[in-house]
């Protein structure tokens, strides 16, 4: 332990010595890619060098984790990490990482709420009603995610196999894609998370339910899906990766900072608008989480015939 706490004693006296990249693995304006600003914003106050925010949007969000595999492993790269990067091994098997054993899990940062929007002018009024569309009318609605595979589009198929349901999926590169592709009516409604929480206040979409454990607190008329009699909550914890084989002093640094960063009230305020929870979670911790819950989404993916073997 004192060993430990001199290195990162040494590590804070020379690191970083230059601007950090944060890769966000998403296009910009989604609620993600607004919450990692704040945070490089703020992190890098603390590191007392430039979080340079660079994004990668495409590939269902992990490209901040294939670019991570030819990056040093000296704290100067590190990505945004989620649910995508843990699950999509899972449905390529090809892609050039594991995502337990080729990452650094440096803090677990925040959650999602994710939930199911559609226009204002839509008939529905409730979930209720937009299922039993889909159930008559089989394979004739277009829904929007970010992406096959995204926690969003689980989310949906765990729905149609509890109600015997068929639709059409259209991914998307992102929240706010997506959400734009609602607006303008490319698609029937949207399994997102709370990038819609602005055009939900301002009229412009509807909300029908939420995909939490509990109701979320700005909108506490919106049922969730759980009390719609669907046994379905879907949290999406995501945080900070690095490249593996990190030194453990620089990834405490780099922990000490965007921990940090993560209790501005910058950031507070942004998850507060955007009904995300801070659920910070140490390194160790958090890789062990995702081990298990890896395993968790290797059964649910082969249930929901997404996979082979």
């Amino acid at each position: 332990m004192h060993r430990l706490y001199r290195r990162v004693r040494r590590a804070q006296a020379r690191f970083p010595e230059r601007p950090i990249r944060l890769i966000i693995p998403w296009a910009a304006g989604g609620p993600a890619d607004g919450g990692f600003r704040i945070l490089a914003e703020a992190s890098a106050k603390k590191l007392g060098q430039p979080v340079a925010v660079e994004n990668k949007a495409g590939a269902s969000g992990v490209l901040g984790a294939i670019a991570l595999q030819e990056a040093k492993p000296d704290g100067y790269v590190v990505s945004q990490m989620h649910m995508s990067v843990l699950r999509q091994p899972l449905l390529n098997p090809q892609l050039p990482y594991h995502p337990i054993k080729d990452l650094t899990y440096i803090l677990q940062i925040t959650g999602f709420v994710m939930g199911v929007v559609v226009r204002t002018d839509a008939p529905w009024r409730t979930l209720g009603e937009l299922l039993d569309h889909a159930k008559a009318n089989p394979g004739k609605l277009n829904y929007g995610t970010l992406g096959i595979g995204s926690t969003q589009h689980l989310a949906m198929e765990r729905i149609g196999l509890a109600r015997s349901l068929s639709w059409t999926h259209a991914p998307y590169r992102g929240t706010a894609d997506t959400l734009r592709a609602l607006l303008g009516g490319e698609i029937d409604f949207a399994s997102e998370s709370s990038g819609w929480a602005p055009m939900v206040m301002a009229g412009k979409l509807r909300l029908l339910a939420v995909f939490t454990a509990q109701r979320a607190k700005r909108f506490p008329e919106v049922p969730t899906v759980r009390e719609l009699g669907m046994d379905i909550v879907v949290e999406s914890p995501g945080g900070l990766i690095g490249p593996r084989n990190m030194d453990p002093a620089v990834v405490a640094v780099l922990a000490d900072a965007f921990r940090a960063a993560a209790q501005t009230p910058e950031h507070l305020k942004f998850l507060d608008n955007m009904d995300q929870p801070l659920l910070l979670l140490e390194g160790p911790a958090y890789r062990e989480a995702m081990t298990r819950t890896l395993e968790e989404e290797r059964t649910l993916l082969r249930r929901l015939n997404l996979m082979s073997g």
